[in-house]
């Protein structure tokens, strides 16, 4: 029978243990599910060290920056770090800015934040897509290092090479420091840090804008008015305006100019003329001279072949002198028509730079622009003088200046040489043998036997002082003529005699007609002998005798005197009767 009890609850599908297992496991699960959430909340909220990221000044105080990033966060930035090079911070509480994260947490629970690491990673960023794109970009120079500046690009730092800060050297770089200009970046490497840049590509380029606009309002052969910018060795630079034209040293002025600063000084406003303009390297050249009359146009007129002039010596080389007739005319005297008688000597020994000398104009070839002088010519030929005053046979005393191996060289009036040959040195010795006695500096007379003007040679003789022997000693003496001679020595091939002082030699062949009787030795020093003349040689002083020709000429004249060819007498019969002639 049923009874209206209440019914029994439900049994539960699993047992308390189950239940409990179950709970675990959801809250485990759940505990998971919240860790992933707030894992993924960290990762969404917490910005990750190294990064950039935006912050508020809270407040300023110890020379510091408070700023709050967010997220709980604060960190302290050094309020230089806010600074331009050269500029006072520029920063206030309220402001926000943009800081690098270094680090989220340190050892006192605050951010470790740098303004300047992030100025450097948003310089960088903008760089790198000026360099890319060939832009300019700003910065200031700001110190200075081995071998150029650094440069501030707006929170990267950049190396500014010497070379390139401007388009000529910089002796003071103080006016640029800390000043914003542009500059082009030359390189950059953002891995190693490393950005080169140039503010002389910029100045070029400004001044290439310049110069083609100022050189597109100039003409060759226009007069403007420039100032000397810089002098060198080679000319002077002049601003015409923008542009810079070249003044070479040689169109500054007709005449010579050794160093432009003789007539141009730097900052000097002149006038010159644009005689050059080259459109593709935008060179210009400039002239001052031709702005001025040209001397040359009045060179013939004035200065006529063979008239002599006082000039200045301007400049001296080694093949000779300049001399300037006057302002823009110069002519050249050549080494060969500096001296009569200095034939090897440098044209400095003979004049000075700034000397006043006379010349004469010998050529001038007016296309050319050149004038030839002579300065020897302004004086009288020496050998001239000398052949005037000295005429052959005139006797003159000399000192020895030189001896050669083909004889004497005497210094003469007038600084000039005459020549003692060998065979003019001694009647007695051989040339080589007299050469000896004679030593340089020694003081000789000597006879002047020729002068040749135009091969200005002299020749001279010193045994000829006292007039000619030979001569005289052989004044009555034909070829033929049959004289006495003295034996004065005996030699093997002959014996040597001599006849007023005329030294003569007699071969062993013409001792005598008889080859038996052909013997030196049968004479001796101081014989008296009848010879016979076979020679007169008056230019080399000899005189030929024979001993054989007159025995040979007594034969003849004999057998023609006191023999016939049929008469059968004799040759003894004959010389027998010519001998009774000559007793009777």
């Amino acid at each position: 029978m049923r009874t209206n009890s209440p019914p029994r609850p439900a049994e539960t599908t699993a047992r308390p243990e189950t239940v409990d297992k179950d709970s675990k496991r959801h809250m485990a699960n759940m505990m998971d599910e919240f860790e992933a959430l707030l894992e993924e909340s960290f990762e969404m909220d917490t910005p990750e060290e190294g990064n950039v990221v935006k912050g508020k000044v809270i407040a300023i105080e110890a020379g510091q920056a408070i700023i709050d990033v967010g997220y709980k966060m604060e960190g302290r930035v050094e309020l230089k770090e806010f600074a331009d090079p050269g500029e006072a911070p520029k920063i206030a509480v309220g402001d926000e800015v943009e800081v690098f994260l270094r680090q989220v947490e340190n050892a006192r629970g605050e951010a470790v934040i740098s303004r300047e690491m992030a100025r450097r990673e948003e310089a960088w960023d903008r760089l790198e897509k000026a360099y890319a794109a060939e832009d300019r970009v700003e910065g200031a120079i700001f110190g200075r290092v081995k071998g150029g500046f650094t440069v501030d690009l707006g929170g990267a730092v950049a190396f500014l090479p010497g070379s390139q800060v401007d388009v000529r050297p910089v002796r003071d770089a103080g006016p640029l420091m800390g000043l914003k200009q542009p500059f082009q970046i030359l390189k950059m490497d953002r891995r190693r840090g490393n950005i080169v840049v140039s503010r002389r590509a910029i100045l070029e380029e400004s001044r290439a804008e310049q110069r083609a606009e100022v050189i597109g309002n100039l003409t060759e052969g226009q007069t403007v008015d420039g100032v000397v910018k810089n002098i060198t060795e080679y000319g002077a630079f002049v601003d015409l305006g923008g542009v810079d034209g070249l003044l070479h040293v040689t169109d500054m002025a007709w005449r010579r100019v050794n160093h432009p600063s003789e007539i141009l000084s730097i900052g000097e406003t002149i006038k010159v003329q644009v005689i050059k303009i080259n459109k593709d390297t935008h060179r210009i050249s400039l002239g001052m001279k031709q702005l001025q009359e040209d001397p040359w146009d009045l060179v013939a007129a004035k200065y006529p072949l063979e008239s002599v002039h006082t000039g200045r010596v301007t400049n001296i080389t080694d093949y000779g002198a300049f001399v300037e007739l006057e302002p823009g005319v110069e002519g050249l005297v050549h080494v060969s028509e500096m001296s009569w008688t200095k034939k090897n000597v440098h044209p400095g020994k003979i004049v000075s730079t700034s000397q006043e000398v006379e010349v004469m104009v010998l050529e001038i070839d007016q296309a050319k622009r050149r004038v030839s002088l002579g300065l020897k010519q302004t004086m009288r030929n020496p050998w001239e003088v000398f052949a005037e005053t000295h005429p052959e046979g005139t006797e003159v005393e000399g000192e020895v200046k030189n001896i050669t191996e083909f004889g004497l060289f005497i210094g003469l009036p007038g600084d000039i040489d005459g020549m003692v040959h060998l065979s003019d040195l001694s009647w007695d010795e051989r040339g080589e043998d007299a050469i000896q006695n004679y030593r340089k500096g020694d003081v000789v007379q000597a006879v002047v036997s020729e002068v040749d003007v135009e091969k200005e040679r002299i020749s001279l003789s010193i045994k000829g002082v006292g007039g000619d022997k030979f001569a005289e000693a052989t004044g009555g003496v034909k070829r033929g003529s049959i004289i006495t001679v003295t034996v004065t020595s005996i030699e093997d091939g002959g014996i040597e005699v001599e006849y007023e002082g005329m030294k003569s030699f007699i071969r062993r062949s013409d001792l005598s007609r008889d080859r038996a009787e052909q013997r030196p030795e049968r004479f001796s020093v101081g014989d008296k002998v009848d010879v016979r003349v076979t020679n007169v040689d008056a230019k080399a002083h000899r005189l030929g005798v024979s001993i054989k020709a007159r025995e040979i000429a007594e034969e003849k004249e004999a057998v023609e005197q006191y023999g016939s060819s049929d008469s059968g007498a004799s040759l003894g019969d004959i010389l027998g009767a010519a001998l009774k002639g000559d007793e009777k």
